[in-house]
């Protein structure tokens, strides 16, 4: 259980995200601005902070840096909007934001930036490098992935199961990426359901000629799951 503040100007996010939040057995205090953000602030340190971008008085970045310089960022903060660009996502992750989640937030991707937010260590500006005893922490590249990851940035590869790890190669244009996935994720599972299309439908939720269609269109060797077998 954890004391989190959700700091955003628009009541049905700050309800919705209260209501999540309280079941899943947290704290939770609301503000619907920055001045209300500070006090709250004041009062005590909230083990997290979810904190909009675009609000009215002072938007979430200005206050993230506010806090940074003023010694108050020691706890994670995770900064939130529908509208911001990947630089805005970048520059917060500099002042020491820990990830960035994009409107509308869907449950799942807020529990888990919650979850990682409350695991992580301190935010690099709360730190403060070259005082006494606290070593700076080592430069990251703050490349799209990692602003809005929060810095970590996962390895080019997607679990396969009991075939193994199957690499991709994701320096190339989308639709062909995709295709690759798309080709294996279905090989797998002919392979695996001995070549039945019927049971290969209901394992990806696709209606049959659709399925057959999509293998067609693929190159899949619908041949390969049954030998496989």
């Amino acid at each position: 259980m954890a004391n989190i503040l959700v700091v955003d100007d628009e009541l049905g996010i700050r309800d919705l995200l209260s209501e999540i939040l309280n079941d899943e057995g947290h704290n939770v205090e609301l503000a619907e601005n920055a001045a209300q953000a500070r006090a709250a602030r004041g009062r005590s340190r909230p083990d997290l902070v979810l904190l909009d971008i675009w609000m009215p008085d002072t938007d979430g970045v200005t206050l993230l840096k506010e806090w940074s310089t003023t010694g108050m960022l020691s706890m994670p903060v995770i900064m939130m909007s529908g509208h911001a660009t990947i630089e805005t996502a970048v520059e917060a992750t500099k002042i020491g934001a820990q990830s960035f989640l994009e409107k509308p937030i869907t449950m799942q991707k807020l529990l888990k930036a919650v979850e990682a937010g409350l695991t992580r260590t301190p935010p690099v500006a709360a730190r403060k490098p070259g005082v006494a005893g606290v070593a700076a922490p080592p430069a990251i590249e703050l490349t799209v992935e990692a602003a809005m990851t929060g810095g970590q940035v996962p390895p080019p590869m997607v679990e396969m199961g009991p075939q193994g790890r199957q690499l991709f190669e994701l320096d190339k244009p989308l639709r062909n990426a995709r295709d690759d996935f798309e080709k294996s994720y279905f090989e797998f599972h002919l392979a695996k359901e001995g070549g039945s299309m019927t049971r290969v439908a209901e394992k990806t939720g696709l209606e049959r000629t659709h399925l057959y269609r999509k293998l067609k269109q693929l190159g899949v060797d619908l041949s390969r799951g049954k030998r496989g077998g």
